[in-house]
Parts: structure tokens; C-alpha cells; sequence
């Protein structure tokens, strides 16, 4: 008996359907192991890198949390613990390691031991992989406490490009180019400096109040007159 037009299509539709099903059967049983093991293994993957991720956020708290008791320490004139900074500065965060190390200088020059603060600071100056922040406070205290041993001229040639108005170290760098610039001589060199050090908002008012006693005394106006209200 001949199929009539309906009955041949939901024939053919059948037929397609079984086709398709034959083909996911062979599939599956060619290749669904292979595909279970990707699963189970990109699963373990996600899941591992979930762990990784808190692991390290757990991580990166804690050491925040330690740095901050270490910074509270220096800061008020105490002594950080010795073993937890020195862990500190072989952190994987590069800014907490700097930091670190940083204090732990500071610690030396503190306790009077300035050939071991300045070894610090200038291989913290010469670390490429810190931020560039870091080193140049590195290079900066290193100068401060080489100063007096140090010509002028090479205070000027190591400081003079972070004596730059504008610069993060301006204040703290101007102020000993400024003096090796008096020390030799030229105070048409360092007037100029101490007063835009002394007009800079940017620059700490210690160094600031310093700068414009200097820049008195040679002679140059560092004063700021506050702008009159305009009216209207």
C-alpha cells in the first residue's frame, strides 16, 4: 500500500530521528569517556583555581594585617618584631616586601647602625622589581645618610631627577639638592628651590616650614598671600 504524502513525512521523520539517535549512540559510546574525564577534569580545575583564588585572598589579608601592626610599630617609635619582619620582607606581594624592608632599614638607621641601613637601602634602590616609589625612597634615605661623605655634586647628580616640582619626592629630595647646591656655592640654584618646595602643597609642611626659613634667608619671598574673595 502506497504511503500517502503525511504518512511518508512522519515516515521520513522516523527514519531521520532513528539516523540521529543510531549517531548519538555510536558517539557516546565512542567517545562519552573521554568526554566524562574533560568534565570531571575541567570541574577539578574550576575548582582548584576557586581554592587558589581564597587561598590567596586569605593570604594577601593577613599579611596586610601584619604589615599594618609593623608600620603601626615604626611609626610610633617602637620595635617591630624581628621574625615577622624579616618573613615580611620575602612576601610574594611585591608592596608588602618593599615595605618591608623599608621598616627594616629604618630600623638599622634608627638603632645607630648606619652602615647596615644604608646596604639595606641601596639594594632596596637597586631591586628592579619593586615599584619605582619604593627604590627612589630607597636612594633618597640612602643619600641622607651618606650626605655628609658624599660630594655635593653627587647628591645633586643622584637626587636632581626626583627634585622636580610635581615629583612624589620632590620635598624630601629637593631639600638635600637645595643644600648641596649651598654647599657649593650656588644659591642662585637653591633659592629657587626651597621656594617652590615652600609653595608646594604636595610637599610635607616640616619640609615646607624648612624651606621657606631658607628661602628667607637668601633673600627670596617663599610667603603665600592667601587670594582675596572676589565679589559679586
Amino acid at each position: 500500500m502506497a504511503l500517502t504524502p503525511q504518512n511518508s513525512e512522519a515516515f521520513m521523520r522516523e527514519v531521520d530521528d532513528a539516523v540521529r539517535q543510531d549517531q548519538l549512540t555510536t558517539f557516546w559510546q565512542r567517545y562519552g569517556r573521554i568526554l566524562i574525564v574533560l568534565l570531571v577534569a575541567g570541574l577539578a580545575a574550576f575548582g582548584g583555581w576557586l581554592y587558589w583564588q581564597h587561598h590567596q585572598k586569605t593570604q594577601s589579608e593577613a599579611v596586610s594585617e601584619q604589615m599594618d601592626t609593623l608600620l603601626d610599630t615604626a611609626v610610633g617609635g617602637g620595635t617591630p618584631d624581628a621574625k615577622q619582619l624579616d618573613a615580611l620582607t620575602k612576601a610574594s606581594q611585591p608592596g608588602y616586601r618593599a615595605s618591608a624592608l623599608l621598616v627594616q632599614a629604618g630600623v638599622a638607621a634608627r638603632k645607630g647602625d648606619a652602615k647596615a641601613a644604608i646596604a639595606a637601602y641601596r639594594a632596596i634602590a637597586a631591586d628592579d622589581s619593586l615599584d619605582q616609589p619604593y627604590r627612589d625612597l630607597a636612594l633618597i634615605r640612602q643619600t641622607s645618610l651618606e650626605f655628609d661623605s658624599l660630594k655635593p655634586q653627587q647628591v645633586v647628580d643622584r637626587l636632581k631627577p626626583l627634585a622636580v616640582e610635581g615629583a612624589p619626592w620632590f620635598g624630601s629630595a629637593g631639600e638635600l639638592v637645595a643644600i648641596a647646591y649651598m654647599k657649593m656655592g650656588k644659591n642662585d640654584l637653591a633659592g629657587p628651590m626651597f621656594a617652590a618646595m615652600a609653595k608646594d602643597d604636595k610637599v610635607p609642611q616640616s619640609i615646607r616650614s624648612r624651606a621657606r626659613q631658607m628661602a628667607g634667608v637668601m633673600g627670596i619671598d617663599a610667603v603665600e598671600i592667601p587670594a582675596e574673595p572676589s565679589e559679586g
